[in-house]
């Protein structure tokens, strides 16, 4: 019986950076990802825009705030030392009223206290950059970038198997023991190591469980759903470009986005999924759907952000509607320019009481830590989260 000094469970970003990190901060020890789909990077860090965040948004003093500032640097100095390509775009955030005016500079306020470089511009400044864009003012963030996170993912792996590392995919989890060592049990069978390490996503809720503790908050999935703009509009703008965020809510707004491919993309918005998988709205899993169902956090959300709630529905079903949130900051997107793209599904941390975890989230077990929740900036904050539950585990074992 073989027995991994670590285990860890999810193959995307955040779990094979940790993994890469625990073989460079533990070397020789042996160690095994797990990760449930036929291949790596199959869900959040696959299905999202891309973005390398500078770190606007975030509370001073949070872990958001401070791996997004760290993880910015360490994802270009990764892609740049490994050769994959990214472009340091900065990106556009638009006030088209003056309520978002007073927003935007609440923003900036916030942008200072994180050391995050910003620049004011006027509506003219805003025109001469980005012609199809209008607004009143914004603020340009010249740190943020567009990379490609698939890729940076198969490159954490290919260094985790050179290193002697495993992974297995097509590798569910359906049980854990934890002991004197923590086993495992999956759908190919039954893993042992000395400490396991979850970066499951979705599904970190219920890896909470299975070592035996009871998570005070569920995960609950929301669709971001996408378009592509037509190739003849690729240069419509030329850095990505963002609604001022209304701070009540919990989500960002839709967004353009010059993707690292050179397509142009335009999203998320944020509707309940019906699955933890739901990427499509057609797609209904019951076992999901109850817990949903029987949580009364899900109600106290939707009581507390009611209105919005129904707005994010009612553009989801009526693309006119969902144009309209484009064409606020870009007159020149039609509805005919809306071409299907894949969704996204974001793994959304809800407490009881309604509350949204806004922050990253880390659970200790007896030999186990657990990553319970990794909101977005998570995909460029990788490194720095590796780092931190590498240090994490160090003071554990």
């Amino acid at each position: 019986m073989k027995t991994y000094d670590f285990i860890v469970i999810g193959g995307g970003i955040v779990g094979l950076a940790t993994a890469r990190q625990l073989q460079q901060q533990f070397p020789g020890f042996s160690l095994a990802v797990l990760e449930k789909e036929q291949y790596l990077s199959a869900h959040q860090t696959g299905h999202n825009s891309g973005i390398i965040h500078a770190g606007v948004y975030y509370s001073p003093g949070s872990l958001k705030a401070k791996f997004c500032k760290e993880g910015n640097q360490l994802t270009k100095e990764f892609c740049s030392e490994h050769n994959i390509p990214f472009k340091n775009t900065g990106k556009l955030l638009v006030a088209t009223d003056e309520l978002e005016l007073e927003r935007m500079h609440k923003l900036l306020e916030r942008c200072t206290k994180n050391g995050i470089k910003t620049e004011i511009l006027d509506k003219n400044q805003l025109q001469e950059i980005e012609p199809n864009v209008v607004g009143i003012g914004a603020t340009f963030v010249p740190d943020t970038g567009v990379v490609d996170y698939v890729r940076i993912s198969y490159k954490l792996a290919d260094q985790i198997i050179s290193a002697g590392g495993e992974i297995h995919t097509g590798c569910k989890v359906v049980a854990i023991k934890e002991e004197h060592h923590v086993e495992i049990t999956t759908s190919r069978g039954n893993f042992f190591g000395n400490f396991l390490v979850s970066c499951a996503g979705l599904y970190s809720d219920r890896i909470v469980k299975m070592i035996g503790q009871k998570p005070d908050f569920k995960i609950l999935p929301f669709r971001g759903e996408y378009f592509q703009l037509p190739v003849e509009k690729n240069n419509l703008v030329s850095h990505p470009i963002y609604p001022i965020p209304n701070p009540e809510l919990p989500f960002l707004g839709i967004h353009l986005t010059p993707m690292s491919d050179g397509s142009l993309t335009v999203g998320p918005n944020a509707t309940l999924a019906t699955a933890r998988e739901g990427y499509s709205r057609f797609k209904v899993n019951l076992t999901d759907l109850a817990e949903m169902l029987l949580y009364p956090g899900l109600y106290k959300l939707v009581l507390k952000y009611f209105k919005p709630t129904l707005c994010e529905l009612k553009n989801s079903l009526y693309r006119p509607g969902y144009l309209k949130l484009v064409q606020k900051y870009c007159p020149n997107v039609t509805l005919s320019d809306l071409h299907p793209y894949p969704a996204g599904v974001r793994a959304q941390a809800l407490c009881s009481d309604g509350t949204n975890l806004d922050d990253f989230l880390f659970i200790e077990g007896r030999r186990s830590l657990i990553v319970g929740n990794a909101p977005s900036p998570a995909a460029t904050s990788a490194i720095p989260i590796a780092n931190y539950i590498c240090n994490k585990v160090a003071e554990l074992k």
